[in-house]
């Protein structure tokens, strides 16, 4: 089936429709195949369940502006489907990533072990990652854009991997690195590259090497990137469930290592930090305890300092974007999603 977007015009919800036409017609033919091998259709359809319940879709907009950016015409299937193959390796990310935060709900709907089992969920957390690379590779690309789509792709998947190993590790640890800088580390690996670098730079190499256009989506990436897990650090403290779709104590359930945290603890006095340690990475945070950090993290100016850096790194990429080489519509593209991303409450 032939999935077009406007060719002439940059519609960011034409692409998330083709996106789903594309997600929802690869896993009912799943489905189907799974009921005729006699396999069962429970993971594939829960997995459809899963990409239903929302998602901004963000990734896959962000590879077709990619293409447009370096010169691609229009929304061919080629490259929607190789889009659509970012969303289904980001619901295998999250899938896995709930697990390991233990989290009940994903956008405000019971994450997927939570209506399963947690070994069910894993499978089908493999299972994603796998379509993933069937999208990829199923996309209709050609021999030379499969080449140098691959390498991108493969370091994209590696990355959120590494990024998601070095939260792990440091989770529950909130001193032992002092100052922001491994949070940073986590928050370039974790979110900047997987969420707005990588996809950039898998749908500008559609059409070719560009240098100076891969340096340009580079810059813009990283920095809408860093910002983006910033304001997501916040929204994980500060912000209202029934928006984000998730708790808002998770990320002091889980001790996680977070530039909002490093800071509180670098500006914190003996009772701010005696606080932080008492309540952090408690598997039963009581509300009054999440209250006392959120006001250590105030006090200390540690959230003033976050809004400070999502501002600076906001300010980074309308920089980047005034002195690029991009055409004028993809600049306004990037502009309107770099200050959505940054700005957003879910």
């Amino acid at each position: 089936m032939s999935v077009q977007a406007p060719a002439t015009l940059f519609d960011q919800d034409a692409v998330r429709r083709a996106v789903d036409t594309v997600l929802t017609d690869f896993l009912a033919t799943q489905t189907h195949s799974a009921l005729d091998r006699s396999l069962p259709q429970q993971a594939a359809e829960a997995l459809s369940g899963f990409l239903r319940a929302g998602g901004k879709r963000i990734r896959p907009v962000l590879c077709v502006a990619g293409w447009q950016a370096a010169g691609g015409t229009g929304t061919p299937d080629p490259a929607i489907r190789a889009a659509a193959s970012l969303e289904m390796f980001h619901s295998f990310a999250l899938i896995h990533d709930d697990i390991i935060d233990a989290s009940d709900t994903r956008r405000g709907q019971p994450t997927v072990h939570g209506q399963t089992s947690t070994h069910a969920a894993i499978l089908i957390g493999d299972l994603a990652l796998v379509f993933a690379d069937q999208l990829l590779h199923g996309a209709g690309l050609t021999p030379a854009q499969l080449d140098a789509v691959l390498p991108i792709a493969n370091a994209l998947r590696a990355d959120t991997i590494y990024g998601q190993y070095l939260d792990i590790s440091h989770a529950g640890q909130p001193s032992a690195d002092p100052g922001p800088g491994p949070a940073l580390t986590i928050a370039q690996y974790n979110i900047a590259k997987y969420t707005i670098e990588g996809p950039l730079l898998l749908g500008a190499a559609l059409t070719g090497d560009d240098d100076a256009i891969r340096a340009t989506l580079t810059a813009c990436g990283m920095a809408v990137g860093e910002a983006f897990q910033l304001r997501d650090d916040l929204l994980g403290i500060f912000g209202n469930p029934t928006h984000t779709g998730k708790p808002s104590l998770d990320d002091l359930r889980e001790g996680k290592t977070t530039v909002l945290m490093a800071l509180a603890l670098q500006n914190a006095d003996g009772p701010q930090r005696r606080v932080l340690h008492h309540h952090v990475d408690n598997p039963h945070p009581i509300d009054a305890g999440a209250d006392q950090i959120r006001t250590v993290l105030t006090d200390t100016g540690a959230r003033t300092t976050v809004e400070e850096m999502i501002t600076e790194r906001r300010q980074s990429t309308l920089t980047t974007l005034d002195t690029a080489n991009l055409p004028t519509y993809i600049t306004a593209v990037l502009r309107s999603l770099a200050v959505s991303a940054i700005s957003r409450t879910t």
